[in-house]
């Protein structure tokens, strides 16, 4: 299967194919007596696994590891890079829970508070205990 069938049959373009190729997470075949690189249903697998574990967040450096250089990763550690990567997760969506929750407080703030903390995005409360308090001149 020549670069673009293979591109297109994992719903990729070329360049993806050859970005992938330069950071060594998909061998570049051999060209045989016609010219054309040949892609193999292992590389298919290969590119198939590189999205799927894209879509699950793991970075191009973390897949890199998930393959090994032969594929030869136990699935111990995948487990492992499974559990760090929710792990990861579970922080970010704690951090995000923390950001809507001062969003929504910034919207009661601006549709019935003080307009001039509105305009400032100051919410009282927000820089407790981290030594940030905001003077009243820059509110």
């Amino acid at each position: 299967m020549t670069i673009g069938k293979f591109a297109a049959a994992e719903g990729v373009g070329v360049e993806t194919v050859r970005f992938y190729q330069r950071r060594g997470l998909l061998a570049e075949p051999e060209r045989p007596g016609h010219g054309f690189r040949e892609y193999s249903e292992a590389d298919r697998w290969r590119l198939a696994f590189i999205r799927r574990a894209r879509r699950l967040g793991f970075t191009l450096s973390e897949i890199g590891d998930l393959l090994g250089p032969a594929e030869a990763r136990s699935t111990a550690e995948i487990v492992r890079a499974a559990g760090a990567k929710l792990a990861a997760v579970d922080e970010q969506l704690r951090e995000l829970a923390l950001v809507q929750c001062r969003l929504r407080r910034l919207v009661r703030v601006c549709e019935h508070g003080d307009g001039d903390d509105c305009v400032a995005l100051h919410l009282r409360g927000d820089d407790a205990g981290r030594g940030g308090a905001v003077p009243a001149a820059a509110r």
